[in-house]
């Protein structure tokens, strides 16, 4: 194991959850707040060639992308689960019978031309303890509710001109977000029905190759192989994400395009941690029960795990690494060449070699360094088993 070094720090709770670490050169946190802003809408083209809707200035804007012809080839959606072998495809990279159809392509929709409303719009149906993915990229900031993707998955979206994919597996509790760009060929992408350890396959729809949601690896298809570059999006409750962006956007739940009964849930208990994980064929070692929430990290080819157990104790304490729960910040604790070392307190954190104060989202906002922000890292909040499936050799803490 890799020597880590970090602080556990028990913050103010949402969802029974939220907590400050440092781990890998890394720091992890969540605490919350509120802030009220001005109503307008807004509209953002997905992937597309036609020119982006004409805005207004209160409104967002996005660039449309162009899309470059994508590979030829035959489609692994409609080969799968049984015809993914033979001329014209890769060899897949797991064992197609495995593949478990749970829905038809598309039966879970995604959510191709997202629309947008401000802060105090949202506030009328979001609770603060709700939690919603974030998306910060080039000054672009846009709230995700998990109420709107625990029915849809995928939205395909272009935030801060980057086109990206915001992914949700209900049956992992997971969210990871893409880059939606592949080989410079623009794509978008889709539910393809299929499940593989008890996870969301995702197919692009240039070229109809199946895409594991955890690592956005293309495993069976013409782009067997290829992986997806990631984007950090944490999980925040309602609260945390309206105090520190006013200006931000949410995802309108009221023009999806479908007609879901979005704020109830599906999957009513399914996170007991008792139970067992739905059409998971795999095996889930016994340092954790399968469905023992943890928080995963990936740095550098080396990958370590830690329950939300660990940090129940009150106050910081020292040891090898830390993480937070349902809303869960991952950030490198450094400024430039800076190193920095943290703690919590009640409203955020603050750093040991300056005094400076910091915020949930990695800003520092008093002190020496106010202004500066810390770089967001990639992470996974989700079940023992489904990151056990794609990291088998994981370093693991939990209690």
């Amino acid at each position: 194991m890799k020597p880590l070094r970090g602080l556990i720090c028990r913050m103010r709770p949402y969802l029974q959850h939220t907590a400050t670490v440092a781990a890998l050169a890394l720091i992890l946190a969540a605490c919350g707040g509120g802030l009220d802003d001005a109503a307008t809408e807004t509209t953002t083209p997905a992937a597309t060639a036609e020119p982006p809707e004409e805005t207004t200035a209160t409104e967002a804007t996005s660039t449309t992308i162009p899309p470059v012809a994508a590979p030829d080839g035959p489609s692994a959606l409609d080969a799968a689960p049984n015809g993914l072998t033979g001329e014209g495809f890769p060899d897949p990279l797991i064992d197609t019978e495995r593949l478990l159809q749970g829905q038809v392509p598309d039966g879970i929709p995604a959510i191709d031309t997202p629309r947008f409303v401000r802060i105090d719009a949202a506030d009328e149906w979001l609770s603060d303890d709700e939690a919603v993915v974030i998306l910060d990229i080039n000054g672009d900031v846009r709230a995700y509710p998990i109420q709107i993707l625990m029915w849809h998955e995928i939205v395909n979206d272009t935030v801060g001109e980057v086109p990206v994919a915001v992914t949700y597996c209900p049956l992992c509790n997971s969210a990871v977000s893409y880059e939606r760009r592949v080989d410079g060929h623009l794509t978008t992408f889709g539910t393809s029905g299929f499940l593989f350890n008890s996870a969301l396959v995702m197919y692009d729809r240039a070229t109809e190759s199946l895409w594991t949601h955890f690592d956005g690896t293309a495993v069976a298809g013409v782009r067997t192989g290829t992986r997806l570059e990631p984007i950090s999006s944490p999980l925040l409750a309602w609260a945390d994400f309206k105090n520190a962006h006013a200006d931000g956007l949410v995802l309108d739940v009221e023009r999806t395009g479908y007609n879901r009964p979005y704020g109830s849930n599906p999957y009513s208990g399914y996170d007991n941690p008792e139970s067992f994980p739905f059409l998971f064929d795999g095996e889930v070692d016994d340092r954790a029960t399968a469905k023992q929430r943890v928080v995963g990290v990936n740095v550098d080819g080396f990958s370590m795990a830690w329950t939300l157990e660990v940090i129940s104790g009150e106050g910081p304490t020292t040891t090898h690494a830390a993480v937070g729960t349902n809303a869960v910040v991952v950030f490198r604790p450094q400024v430039e060449s800076q190193s920095l070392t943290f703690e919590s307190t009640d409203d955020g954190f603050v750093d040991a070699e300056t005094g400076s104060e910091w915020n949930i989202l990695g800003e520092a906002i008093n002190g020496p360094l106010a202004g500066e922000k810390l770089e967001p890292v990639a992470h996974l909040d989700t079940f023992w088993f489904a990151w056990l499936s794609y990291n088998p050799a994981t370093e693991f803490m939990g209690s």
